[in-house]
C-alpha cells in the first residue's frame, strides 16, 4: 500500500523542526556551525517510517543546557519544563577549547591584557580557567532550540498522523476497488 500523504507529512514535520530549530540559535547565538548542522531523515524500512534527527555532538548540551554543582539548569520540550540530564560535577569544560574560543571571539576582560604577553597565551589560558570554573559554579542556560519546536510540532503530528494514514488507506481502497 503506497503512503504518500503519511510520507509527505513526515517529511514536512521534520522540515518544520529543523527550520524552526535553526531560526531560534540563529536569533539567540548568530549565525552557527549548530545551526548548520541540524538536519533529518525520513525513511521507510519494513516496520514503518522513522523520523531520525541529526546535529553536532555537543547540540544536545545547548539544547537542553548542563546544571552548574551550585545552579541547577531546566529546559523547555514546548510543553512542559524538564531539569537537565546534564550536570558539572568534578570538572567543568576544558580550558584548552575555551582558550581557542576566547581568541576567536577576541574577548578581553576590562583593565585586563595591558602590558601582557600575546605570544605566550598566558593571559589567554587564566581567563579561560576562570570562565571554566564559572561555568562549572553555573552551569550553561538551556536554549531548547529543539526540544521545543520538537514538542510543539510533535503534538501536532500526534493529532493529524491518523488523518493523513486516513487518506492514503482510502486512496488504496480507491484502487483496489476499480
Amino acid at each position: 500500500m503506497k503512503t504518500e500523504n503519511l510520507e509527505r507529512y513526515l517529511n514536512s514535520f521534520a522540515k518544520q523542526v529543523v527550520k524552526e530549530s535553526k531560526d531560534i540559535l540563529r536569533t539567540k547565538k548568530g549565525s552557527t556551525s549548530l545551526a548548520d548542522s541540524i538536519r533529518a531523515v525520513v525513511s521507510d524500512d519494513s516496520n514503518g517510517f522513522s523520523v531520525k534527527f541529526y546535529m553536532a555532538d555537543y547540540g544536545t548540551f545547548v539544547d537542553k543546557g548542563v546544571s552548574g554543582n551550585q545552579n541547577p539548569i531546566s529546559y523547555s520540550d514546548g510543553t512542559k519544563t524538564k531539569s537537565s540530564p546534564y550536570k558539572y560535577t568534578t570538572k567543568g569544560p576544558p580550558i584548552d577549547i575555551l582558550s581557542k574560543w576566547i581568541k576567536k571571539k577576541g574577548i578581553q576582560p576590562k583593565g585586563l591584557g595591558r602590558g601582557r604577553s600575546k605570544k605566550t597565551g598566558q593571559f589567554i589560558s587564566g581567563f579561560a580557567y576562570l570562565i571554566s570554573r564559572k561555568i562549572k559554579r553555573e552551569g550553561i542556560k538551556s536554549l531548547s532550540f529543539f526540544s521545543r519546536p520538537l514538542g510543539i510540532n510533535y503534538k501536532d503530528l500526534k493529532n493529524n498522523l491518523l488523518k493523513k494514514y486516513s487518506k492514503d488507506i482510502q486512496t488504496y481502497l480507491t484502487t483496489f476497488t476499480k
